[in-house]
């Protein structure tokens, strides 16, 4: 289900926030830590990676921010028109092989704050993934999900799919499984919100996208057995100042180290995860995370997002493609064998 945040987009919605507000004091909450609790949206349109032809260069300028916006503008524009004329054909079509995409009606990716960054990742300084280790490959899929891309069991991406021989030869968020609520968090097409809960001895980080909880404990201690291995990890944390460190390892296999859209890497069985939440005003957070995975790359990972307390509740996101779309996806196929 979408969130209730609703955000506009217009030309002079683009400013700059401080990554590192060091002289910015939280208050506290009645256990005496920061206080980092509410809901937290972190869209951006900040590529994931740097467009190579960028080089080094960290951030835009005004002027190619202001020229972006207005190139969304008239996209969104052109789809709107695209869709219309896309669901038409759908509803005059008897035996169409597919009904395209007409989903843009539920995206909400406008960031409510900008940073002009040119990628999430900051590190390595060419805003690109890193080299992989000898032998580590990545899948990758379709992610319309329109043609199989043949490949081996786990599916690590989330979106497309090697086969439609069962459930295990879809993508995790086909199954209801991994979304780009991670962790790490990664901006995606909608739902790009947390709620942070904290008591005396744990935080708790709510995402919307799959409504999942992860219960982080404050307290230190040992992190579970290294056989025990989860969706998303095993989470300690603590304060470091004003700043709330979460770091998360003991991941499953069967995700990648990298899980995007339409690319898997690897695998995150020695993945250390490293998350920074740090307030830079009583409504702004920067959002960092490393990757520490040389099983898979040749070097870490940096991202860096900014986050926006927004006065918006979430709702929960029921996720049925897992209870409907699979279905239909292998009851289609079957029929296709006969």
């Amino acid at each position: 289900m979408r969130s209730s945040l609703v955000v506009s987009c217009c030309l002079s919605g683009f400013f700059s926030i401080p990554i590192y507000a060091q002289d910015y004091e939280p208050s506290l909450t009645e256990f005496g830590h920061p206080d980092l609790q509410g809901v937290w949206n972190f869209s951006t349109y900040a590529p994931f990676e740097r467009p190579e032809g960028l080089g080094d260069r960290e951030f835009y300028s005004q002027e190619e921010l202001e020229t972006a916006a207005q190139n969304r503008i008239n996209a969104a524009i052109n789809r709107d028109q695209r869709e219309t004329e896309i669901a038409q054909q759908a509803l005059e079509s008897m035996n169409s092989t597919s009904v395209a995409s007409v989903n843009y009606f539920w995206m909400e990716r406008e960031g409510l704050a900008e940073n002009n960054r040119t990628s999430v990742i900051i590190y390595p300084l060419n805003g690109r993934i890193p080299t992989l280790q000898d032998n580590i490959k990545i899948q990758h899929s379709d992610q319309n999900g329109v043609r199989e891309i043949p490949g081996e069991r786990p599916v690590r991406y989330t979106h497309g799919g090697i086969a439609r021989n069962g459930p295990e030869d879809r993508g995790l968020s086909e199954r209801c499984m991994v979304f780009n609520s991670g962790p790490p968090l990664y901006s995606g097409p909608y739902n790009n919100n947390i709620q942070i809960f904290q008591n005396r001895d744990h935080v708790v980080i709510l995402a919307e996208m799959g409504f999942d909880a992860r219960i982080v404990p404050l307290q230190g201690g040992e992190h579970v057995d290294e056989n025990i291995n989860q969706w998303s990890g095993d989470s300690r944390g603590y304060f470091d100042g004003s700043v709330l460190v979460v770091e998360t390892r003991n991941f499953t296999e069967k995700v990648g180290s990298l899980s995007l859209r339409d690319r898997g890497y690897g695998n995150a069985a020695n993945r250390i995860l490293i998350e920074r939440f740090m307030p830079t005003s009583s409504t702004s957070m920067s959002y960092e995370w490393t990757i520490e995975d040389l099983a898979t790359f040749t070097d870490k990972i940096v991202g860096i997002m900014p986050m926006t307390k927004t006065d918006s509740n979430l709702y929960e996101y029921a996720c049925h493609a897992g209870n409907y779309a699979i279905a239909n996806i292998l009851k289609g196929a079957r029929a296709e064998e006969r």
